[in-house]
């Protein structure tokens, strides 16, 4: 069967990596959470004391640093485990703010178009279908409204969220408007993406509408392995 690289950008809380996850085991694909490497980049840029305008150091930080999927899809750097460390709200917020940043980016591009060169992979992002991968196979843009976005979020923090539900949607809002109005790589659908609001949608919804394209692509209906 032919291998497809396969995108999904969208915001934040949009249900982009249960769906990717899910999508790729569908498939027996290799899933490749993009954001997070975005995030090893801020949690490190954090970690040296580096402001997430500072171009100059944030190369150099980039220029020593080694990022690995490894384990199952932990996220290593330089042959540490950080997967934990990257998913604070203060760490988020960051990663937006150095995803903007030039030598960030060339770097990143460099890392997510190595491990995609062999496709059979879903890449999820922001960017993916316009900028890392505009050759892509098949391209889908996943979004949904704030507030379910929001929900998400604040359930995903468990028992003890470090955040109410109003703040929670506060930075998605603000995070949207970071993503979308900045002027490099900004966050938007490619002009072929397919695009879906999981709004209304469980996971497993959007994963059977997804391979509903996937298997127009192929020119068979996917059995879903």
């Amino acid at each position: 069967m032919k291998r497809l690289l396969i995108t999904i950008d969208g915001p934040a809380g949009a249900g982009k990596t249960t769906v990717s996850r899910m999508l790729a085991d569908r498939l027996g694909y290799r899933y490749v959470d993009t954001g997070a490497l975005y995030r090893a980049v801020a949690c490190q840029a954090a970690a040296a004391g580096i402001d997430a305008s500072d171009d100059q150091r944030l190369g150099q930080l980039c220029a020593t640093l080694n990022l690995e999927f490894i384990q199952g899809g932990r996220l290593f750097a330089n042959h540490k485990d950080i997967t934990d460390q990257i998913r604070s709200p203060a760490i988020s917020m960051l990663a937006s703010a150095v995803s903007a940043r030039a030598p960030v980016r060339r770097f990143l591009l460099g890392v997510q178009r190595r491990i995609g060169q062999n496709k059979a992979a879903v890449f999820e992002g922001r960017d993916m279908g316009t900028v890392v991968f505009p050759e892509a196979d098949v391209k889908f843009y996943l979004d949904a409204s704030p507030i379910i976005r929001a929900m998400r979020r604040h359930r995903e923090m468990g028992d003890r969220p470090s955040q109410d539900l109003e703040a929670v949607e506060a930075e998605i809002r603000r995070r949207d408007t970071d993503d979308s109005t900045r002027k490099l790589a900004p966050l938007k659908p490619a002009p072929e993406a397919v695009r879906i609001d999981s709004t209304d949608l469980s996971a497993e919804q959007v994963v059977d509408e997804m391979l509903i394209h996937i298997g127009q692509v192929l020119n068979f209906p996917p059995n879903g392995g």
